[in-house]
């Protein structure tokens, strides 16, 4: 009887974790890489670091349960996100890929669209959806195109806060993949290496993406990616910094997002070293402290009800949240 409690116990308790969708912000050493598995199981790794991030990737698939990638999103060609497709592919399944488009005249694009091109391929347009069963993953940003469309309220961030002059010398960053994704209230934004002055067309005059939960900043959290009249926007409570011990959460960025409404806290992937004190979250917000790196990476599980919990793995310090209306 004893045996035939515990098994209930255990599948009540599978099919409970079942319904919610788990992310895994990788450590890719300032690189970027993010893990979804959606409740029907299904999976989106949504960029695959640098080129010798591939071992930390499959860990975390396999912690994860996965024996494949189904859906393997590459937002844009800079080396810290395209990494090495052909060695993920090698090391683990992959299904389908997407990405913006073909680049020809960029040098790190032959290479990738060699793996690639193995596997189905999908370039994504703004305004697409991604299959992915149980989840709703939409396109706002796409080879320098964002969404132009649809109703939101007036964002008032916008008569302050001047539209930041385009840097013509980081093109590629803006062409990147931004994804809005969403499991019933729960909503969380990642715009990749998306610039601070294509950040501003999306919430501004009026705000096209609403409020989110979790916010993935721009650009590891380097300045240059930081519109504050999309932070103001999106009211997260939680923001999460995919940075590197020398590459992202930048001094400057700090004050921007701690002033943001509706912020409870900052989660980053390292210590920012370039940061330094003051300008870093408490040790329990951080996966990988400096110099110990344990290669740690953030766990979140989030719910329908727009619930989610976020987990450090490297001490198993957690906190839970709501996302706004």
């Amino acid at each position: 009887m004893l045996r035939l409690v515990c098994l209930c116990f255990l599948l009540a308790s599978s099919l409970t974790a079942a319904k919610n969708l788990d992310i895994y912000v990788i450590d890719v050493e300032g690189g970027k890489s993010v893990l979804f598995v959606s409740p029907a199981g299904e999976s989106m790794l949504f960029d695959v670091g640098w080129p010798n991030s591939t071992d930390r990737i499959v860990e975390a698939a396999k912690a994860a349960g996965l024996k494949r990638i189904d859906h393997l999103v590459i937002s844009h060609y800079d080396t810290d996100h395209v990494g090495d497709v052909a060695k993920l592919i090698a090391a683990f399944p992959v299904a389908h890929v997407y990405d913006h488009g073909d680049a020809p005249a960029n040098p790190r694009f032959p290479k990738y669209a060699e793996a690639r091109n193995t596997l189905p391929h999908t370039a994504l347009k703004v305004g697409d959806k991604l299959p992915i069963q149980g989840l709703d993953v939409e396109v706002l940003t796409a080879a320098g195109q964002s969404k132009k469309t649809g109703k939101g309220p007036r964002n008032q961030a916008c008569d302050t806060a001047k539209q930041a002059e385009p840097r013509t010398t980081d093109f590629e960053d803006d062409q990147s993949l931004g994804l809005l994704i969403r499991l019933g209230k729960f909503r969380m934004l990642d715009l990749a290496d998306l610039e601070a002055h294509n950040s501003h067309d999306l919430v501004c005059p009026s705000n096209l993406i609403g409020t989110v939960g979790l916010y993935n900043v721009n650009v590891h959290g380097q300045f240059k990616g930081i519109a504050p009249e999309l932070i103001a926007a999106l009211k997260a409570p939680v923001m999460i910094q995919a940075n590197g011990p020398r590459k992202g959460a930048d001094a400057q960025t700090w004050p921007v997002l701690k002033a943001a409404p509706g912020l409870k806290d900052i989660w980053q992937v390292h210590t920012s070293l370039n940061a330094g004190q003051g300008a870093n979250p408490p040790d329990d917000f951080i996966a990988n402290l400096e110099p110990s790196d344990g290669v740690k990476w953030l766990h979140i599980s989030a719910s329908k009800d727009g619930s989610f919990t976020i987990t450090n793995t490297r001490n198993g310090f957690q906190r839970q949240y709501r996302t706004p209306k």
